[in-house]
């Protein structure tokens, strides 16, 4: 066998290996792992027309060219990724708020420790960021990245470092904003029974306050849920943009 030809095959499906195994649409912790291997090299042999090869390849020279694709293909995961990531920060902020960390089970998703909020937060966006083609659109990024950033060795350029900042920025920004809502809504609930605590110190408020809080967080839960679609779809192109400028700090 060719091994210069195995070389090239294997670089070929490093970046949309590294895109299946980090993206939620394609891999996840519920994913076979064959599927995974399946969808890898499926979108290799696809994208392999539109791929220009690099000439000889030293061991060095494809340590760092590995990395590199490694590298891309991750920083594309990541349009997804800040999306899920913002979903969980708001479920966390809201469950706790509401009380359910209490009652936190394993997320099959994430395989981590979470409460309901969470869960339900993370399958919406999911759900709204397939719903709206955002898949496609990564997949039509994963075969643009090759046009912008060939497989070579590449450098890092010194943006990097302010696109990750903006990156942790969305994922903060989008993650209180959704939980906000739920947020405002039991402080006010908390005052309004510290309140009544004083005006009426016979009331058993450490025994009522749980299930009063309880109530308020799911009415709050239940009128604001309608409006995460619709922030979602609005911030996957923005999100898609951010990741490709994070791919293109690799070029």
């Amino acid at each position: 066998m060719d091994l210069a030809f195995v070389t090239r095959l294997g670089l070929l499906m490093v970046r949309p290996g590294l895109l299946v195994a980090a993206a939620p649409p394609f891999g996840a912790l519920y994913t076979p792992t064959p599927v995974k291997i399946g969808l890898s090299v499926v979108l290799g042999v696809v994208l392999a027309p539109l791929v220009s090869m690099p000439g000889e390849i030293g061991i060095a020279a494809l340590t760092v060219i590995l990395a590199r694709e490694a590298a891309v293909g991750l920083a594309l995961a990541m349009a997804v990724r800040v999306l899920m990531a913002g979903a969980e920060l708001a479920g966390q902020l809201a469950g706790h708020q509401i009380g359910f960390a209490y009652a936190a089970t394993i997320d099959p998703q994430t395989g981590a420790r979470n409460n309901v909020v969470v869960a339900l937060y993370s399958s919406l966006t999911l759900l709204t960021f397939l719903g709206v083609n955002g898949h496609h659109a990564l997949l039509r990024a994963l075969a643009e990245s090759y046009q912008a950033m060939p497989i070579g060795l590449g450098h890092v350029d010194s943006s990097l470092a302010k696109t990750v900042a903006s990156l942790l920025g969305f994922l903060f920004v989008f993650g209180t904003q959704v939980a906000a809502p739920i947020v405002i809504a039991l402080i006010v609930t908390e005052v309004a029974l510290g309140l009544v605590s004083r005006v009426a110190p016979s009331l058993h408020l450490m025994m009522l306050g749980l299930p009063i809080r309880v109530l308020a967080g799911l009415i709050a839960l239940a009128a604001v849920i309608g409006v995460v679609p619709g922030m979602v779809s609005r911030l996957v192109v923005p999100a898609l943009e951010l990741a490709g400028r994070l791919a293109f700090g690799f070029r």
